[in-house]
């Protein structure tokens, strides 16, 4: 039952109440044409025990409904026979009746009904001499019963039809809700891929890597080179140690206080060391928001990474340029190159797209077999430049 049924249901059962009390009074109180009046009494204590004992689920249950309809049509009768007064009980049967009877037609048929025996109880109360005041009233207390139980119908079913839409909404909420909340653990898995792909993974790789050189040289007797691998290696298991306590810790890995620029150079002089193969850096000192400067770094990171896994290069070059309302970086190899054309299986390179399709940036790849490799970013940016207004370049070639 919700609220407003329960509402409506609790203001008949005292309305009810009330009336039958009242009536009680009027019937012992007031003119009759016989000498007992015993009937009105016995006619109100059923309708009381009735309504106590089954009558009010009729307001929910239409069995309950149907055995307790009958009675109000047999009480309008005998009670304004009894007491003529008693009539005024007609003013809660039409409510009580409206709302246990289900179909409308029904309900105007049973007002007709309770208008018709309360007619009769008048007519074998005070006789022929009454009629046309009886047909008088009973006409108008039918037709004000019916029009207002056809108005309080529409209202009861505007506001079913208010419940379900609100039943709707809620549900359509909660399906929203539901469906924003799934976007987002696939939008953060996602993140969460592209940050370990471009970081701990890389780390990792090049872990694997400096390890094999490890191995072959102490295969060699290569005894003298031992101390220098070790050092990357732990240098490398740091730093993919401090990048996955970033990530738990939802940051972004790999940006320091000191900027893009110094970050970049880092980058280089780490590839550098890892796999012997020198990387010239040319970035300005600027500042940058940190997503960009977080995208852009990723864009270095996974470029470096497939020049390690692919290119077989024996230099790279790494250009940051900044412009008034743009930012780009360039990584560039001269490697072997691959076919663009030819489809790519790793996460890499579809990664590095994503990333930049959600921060509203572009990506250039240009290569040809044998030609070495160039990766053009572009990401729209506000930039702050160097105090001295020009673009000063870090060059490091991490020999």
């Amino acid at each position: 039952m919700d609220r407003i049924t329960a509402h409506r249901n609790w203001g008949l059962h005292v309305a009810v109440g009330v009336t039958i009390a009242l009536v009680a009074v009027i019937a012992a109180l007031d003119w009759s044409p016989w000498s007992t009046r015993w009937p009105a009494f016995t006619a109100l204590g059923v309708l009381a025990i009735a309504y106590v004992g089954y009558g009010w689920r009729g307001y929910e249950t239409p069995r309950a409904a149907a055995g307790f309809v009958p009675l109000l049509v047999a009480v309008a009768l005998v009670l304004p026979a009894v007491v003529p007064s008693t009539a005024f009980i007609q003013c809660v049967l039409f409510p009580v009746a409206w709302c246990q009877v289900e179909r409308v037609r029904t309900a105007v048929a049973v007002s007709v009904l309770i208008g018709v025996a309360s007619g009769v109880g008048l007519q074998i109360a005070s006789g022929p001499s009454g009629l046309v005041g009886t047909l008088l009233v009973e006409s108008i207390s039918v037709a004000g019963a019916c029009a207002l139980g056809l108005w309080i119908t529409r209202i009861a079913e505007l506001s079913d039809e208010r419940r379900r839409l609100i039943d709707e909404l809620r549900a359509t909420q909660d399906s929203l809700a539901e469906a924003h909340r799934r976007a987002g653990v696939t939008s953060e898995r996602e993140r969460l891929a592209r940050e370990l792909h471009d970081t701990v993974a890389q780390n990792l790789a090049g872990i694997v890597m400096l390890t094999e050189r490890a191995r072959g040289d102490l295969a060699a007797d290569r005894v003298d080179r031992l101390d220098e691998r070790l050092t990357i290696l732990e240098e490398s298991a740091r730093a993919a140690l401090e990048e996955s306590r970033t990530l738990v810790a939802a940051g972004s890995a790999g940006i320091a206080g000191d900027g893009l620029a110094a970050a970049l150079h880092r980058l280089g002089e780490r590839f550098t060391r890892e796999t012997g193969i020198p990387v010239a850096v040319t970035a300005p000192d600027c500042v940058l928001d940190r997503d960009t400067q977080v995208v852009l770094l990723r864009t270095g990171q996974e470029a470096l990474a497939n020049v390690r896994a692919h290119a077989d290069a024996a230099s790279v070059q790494v250009h940051l340029t900044v412009a008034a309302d743009q930012v780009g970086l360039r990584v560039v190899d001269d490697g072997s190159g691959f076919d663009p054309h030819t489809p790519t299986v790793g996460h890499g390179l579809r990664g590095l797209r994503e990333r930049l399709a959600l921060a509203g940036g572009t990506c250039t790849i240009t290569t040809e077999v044998g030609r070495g490799t160039v990766v053009d970013v572009t990401l729209p940016t506000t930039t702050t430049p160097d105090r001295t207004g020009a673009a000063k370049p870090l060059t490091g070639a991490a020999q």
